[in-house]
């Protein structure tokens, strides 16, 4: 294959495509968000994720789970963990059955701000969505994201 084969090419142009959708979704559901409850995506995102962690066996997400999970790297996840617990949105504990281990949680105040954001965040996504399908080159793409359906 050459740089000016057709099907690099194909797939240059889906990677580009796929990088204009996000990056339409991300700026819309950003735009949301900071509006109605002064949340960045990342820190809905963040909150979200560790809203679901549980008691049980591995109910509790270490730090690099987390920031695989919120697509950043470990030292952005634990800035942003710092900034949302001075905001008294998150709180640190040590893990009880490994010292070196520590553990975030989403307080009260946390959640209540979640469960506010929770359909803003999802307006704007089918918002997001819905204008992106009437561009026919991320028309494909849009589907293939409404038809992707979350692990039971």
């Amino acid at each position: 294959m050459t740089a000016t084969d057709p099907a690099l090419t194909a797939l240059a142009q889906g990677w580009c495509a796929l990088s204009l959708l996000h990056g339409r979704i991300e700026a819309h559901i950003e735009r949301a968000l900071q509006t109605h409850h002064d949340l960045s995506v990342r820190e809905y995102s963040l909150l979200d994720v560790l809203s679901r962690q549980h008691n049980g066996e591995g109910g509790h997400l270490q730090m690099k789970q987390v920031a695989d999970a919120v697509v950043l790297s470990q030292s952005a996840t634990t800035r942003l963990v710092t900034r949302l617990e001075d905001r008294g949105l998150l709180s640190r504990y040590l893990c009880p059955t490994d010292r070196r281990g520590i553990y975030t949680d989403v307080t009260d105040a946390g959640l209540t701000l979640l469960v506010e954001a929770r359909p803003t965040n999802d307006k704007a996504l089918r918002e997001a969505l819905d204008e992106a399908a009437r561009n026919p080159e991320l028309a494909p793409l849009v589907r293939a994201v409404e038809s992707l359906h979350a692990p039971v």
